[in-house]
């Protein structure tokens, strides 16, 4: 069976790019998969969140984000990975079977101690724990972007160095990248970051969102020049919410000379249209948190049938039956 599985860290705002760049071609993704999961990964999240109550917030605000935009629970597990006792138990399995040679080139870990900052444990395993994120389920695909490859390629490592010590036990996935993915330009030009201050929320308001487009750099063309399509990020981003008619509409305008505020003011046009049904959806789920419990937990239970059943491998294969 074709599984794939993505993990989602409760971290920060949700904002355009987190949309554009991976909730969208993560939940399209999905629906070429015989079966796909979905995960909160709230333990991830301890190695840089030590606010409860905003770990708390965040989760709820994942959920749902990710349910307002098209996720859909019936046919695809989602659930808290907190909810899943039995990674913790295949973390520990797994430890065991990774050199420290290779957690120390994990990409993670050597940012964190080229930064000088307080590497804790958390952030030298995480490399671990996601790796039985991944093998606990029998993940055959992990969709990821091109610097998210080598969690995927560490979990396979691990999987398949078990497997040469136990027996073919686990299942070695592979990561799926859409080559198709681009960079998400945020207000400055600059690839759209938290770090960056240069995001547009996701769940702005209308005139919240009006304010920030308009705020999107640009340069000094006076409004009957012709323009360039291509070097606009307010028409690569304009292009990713409008109909295909529309995007050519606005290239025979850019063509013909169009004033900045002009094409801003297309641009916000459409990102309101897509937006505003999904905004009014997120705010009806996360005002019941109860049913977003009911939803993960249901995801959960479902979720630790596969679980169980890996673990009885595990355990079987290492001698603790």
């Amino acid at each position: 069976m074709e599984i794939s599985l993505t993990g989602i860290k409760p971290t920060g705002t949700m904002h355009i790019g987190n949309y554009l760049g991976a909730i969208v071609p993560a939940i399209e993704m999905a629906k070429h998969y015989e079966r796909s999961l979905y995960f909160i990964a709230d333990y991830h999240a301890l190695t840089t969140v030590d606010e409860p109550a905003a770990l708390r917030n965040q989760i709820y605000d994942v959920a749902a984000t990710w349910l307002a935009c098209g996720l859909d629970p019936e046919r695809t597990l989602f659930y808290r990975q907190s909810a899943v006792a039995e990674v913790f138990e295949l973390t520990w399995v797994l430890a065991c079977m990774a050199p420290k040679g290779l957690l120390d080139r994990a990409h993670a870990y050597k940012a964190a101690a080229a930064e000088r900052k307080d590497v804790n444990a958390g952030i030298y395993t995480y490399p671990v724990l996601m790796a039985a994120d991944i093998i606990l389920y029998d993940a055959t695909a992990v969709p990821v972007g091109k610097d998210q490859k080598q969690h995927v390629e560490i979990a396979r490592d691990l999987a398949q160095k078990f497997n040469r010590t136990f027996g073919e036990v686990l299942v070695a996935p592979e990561p799926a990248i859409n080559e198709e993915i681009m960079t998400i330009p945020g207000l400055d030009g600059r690839k759209m970051s938290k770090s960056y201050d240069n995001v547009i929320p996701l769940w702005a308001p209308a005139p919240e969102l009006r304010r920030l487009v308009m705020r999107i750099k640009t340069n000094s063309q006076p409004p009957e020049q012709p323009k360039d399509p291509a070097a606009s990020d307010i028409f690569h981003l304009y292009r990713l919410f409008a109909a295909p008619g529309e995007t050519e509409e606005l290239r025979a305008r850019y063509a013909a000379g169009i004033g900045w505020a002009q094409a801003k003011e297309a641009l916000f046009t459409v990102m309101e249209r897509r937006l505003a049904p999904l905004r009014e959806r997120y705010k009806a789920l996360r005002a019941d948190e109860d049913g977003l419990d009911r939803i993960l937990a249901r995801g959960a239970e479902r979720a630790r049938e596969t679980a169980r059943g890996t673990l009885r491998r595990v355990r079987k294969a290492i001698g603790i039956a």
